[in-house]
């Protein structure tokens, strides 16, 4: 069960990072990957930037439902969550 989670966690950690790398490049406009983190930094949209990321993680999530792999959903939707709250703190600060 544990392992199963981790399994979880971990694909959704892998596909919240690939979504962030193609979300980064289609609204980059052509420049580094680091360039535009740090740009969406300082212009405040870097919560928005990985939340879009994030939507792989529906993917994801339903891959493993389909399945019935319920202990990796789990995981992909303890991620995604953590996620939620991580984007929502940097809104505030």
């Amino acid at each position: 069960m544990k392992k199963e989670l981790g399994i979880g966690v971990l694909v959704g950690l892998i596909a919240n990072a690939i979504g962030l790398f193609i979300t980064a490049q289609i609204l980059g406009n052509g420049d580094d990957f680091t360039t535009v983190i740090k740009a969406a930094y300082t212009e405040g949209f870097l919560g928005k930037l990985i939340s879009l990321g994030a939507v792989l993680n529906l993917i994801a999530f339903f891959v493993f439902i389909k399945k019935r792999q319920d202990y990796r959903a789990r995981g992909v939707l303890l991620i995604t969550v953590f996620i939620a709250v991580f984007t929502f703190v940097i809104k505030l600060f």
